[in-house]
């Protein structure tokens, strides 16, 4: 296993490599300039500009410029702010990471249990409703569901607090697995409910799915002609096969989760990384954009690494 793990750790380096050359040419390739404004800058102001940002040269040297610097840990600078694009991450990943976090974990524990139970009781009333839900977290989307919460749970009800939150003042430092007190709660809610209500939608159809299928196999007939007791049967004997699919996605969800969702960030006034990214997009600020898109895909092809390594803990029949 270590010696697959570092082969495909290896593996990373071409696909980072194709990753910033392919972001690079795109980003430049589409009309207009981090200094396009309504009102246009004098010429030589501009000249100023794209030589203080090593934008004056042909789109080959900028390129070999930016692999130059990238392979020194050196990401560039917001063309915004004037701020390393390193530390815009370091600023604006720990908001996302812990949101995305309890999302996730709320996606994965909903999911899970959903779809159990609709497995459980195949075209009965439970399985109804959760067909019902799982159908509608994957139809209904976060640009809808998000201010329908804050209306509902913040400004009719008043439950939760969106108007004050405080992640801007999270970081790696003094990030916490829970928040310190019933205010930072209140504040947690909204936001992971509806960022984590569409992944939970998936994982509650792959696992009810996943699991119909091991309740059918013969050895979970072979374990009730014995028998064991339905829980035992469940949770020893069907859930642990029945995971394969559930970890298959779980991995990608997770990561997309923790780099951020411009949506939620926006509907709550999270300063998350998927706001900065959006904005960065927005602004044609080149910097944030490749270092956001590299570091999104440095994550992506971790997790991936990291579930095909998991299956050989679940299942012992799986190498790798």
């Amino acid at each position: 296993m270590i010696g697959y793990a570092i082969r495909r750790l290896l593996g990373i380096i071409p696909l980072m490599l194709a990753v910033v050359t392919l972001t690079f040419f795109l980003m430049h390739g589409i009309q207009g300039g981090p200094f396009d404004t309504d009102r246009p800058l004098p010429e030589a102001q501009r000249k100023r500009l794209e030589a203080a940002y090593n934008l004056d040269g042909s789109l080959g040297e900028q390129y070999l410029t930016y692999l130059g610097n990238l392979f020194q840990g050196d990401l560039g600078i917001s063309f915004s702010n004037d701020r390393p694009v390193t530390d815009i991450i370091g600023e604006r990943f720990p908001v996302s990471l812990h949101l995305g976090f309890y999302a996730f974990a709320f996606a994965l524990i909903f999911g899970l249990v959903l779809g159990i139970i609709s497995s459980l009781n195949q075209n009965g009333i439970w399985d109804y409703v959760g067909v019902f839900l799982a159908t509608a977290g994957a139809a209904l989307p976060s640009f809808i569901l998000a201010p329908l919460l804050v209306w509902a749970f913040a400004l009719r009800l008043d439950w939760f607090n969106v108007l004050s939150s405080d992640f801007g003042g999270i970081s790696l430092v003094n990030w916490s697995w829970v928040p310190d007190d019933f205010e930072n709660w209140r504040q947690l809610v909204l936001p992971t409910l509806a960022l984590g209500f569409l992944p939970s939608a998936f994982i509650a159809r792959v696992t009810r799915a996943s699991m119909l299928d091991v309740l059918r196999q013969d050895y979970i007939r072979t374990a009730r002609a014995k028998g064991l007791g339905q829980f035992l049967i469940v949770m020893r004997h069907s859930l642990r096969n029945a995971l394969i699919p559930v970890i298959t996605i779980a991995g990608p969800i997770f990561a997309g989760l923790i780099v951020g969702s411009f949506i939620i960030e926006r509907a709550f006034q999270i300063p998350g990384l998927g706001r900065s990214f959006v904005d960065s997009v927005l602004n044609r600020d080149y910097g944030v954009i490749m270092g956001v898109t590299l570091f999104f895909t440095l994550i992506i092809t971790l997790m991936n690494l990291l579930v095909d390594m998991a299956y050989a803990f679940i299942d012992p029949r799986i190498r790798l």
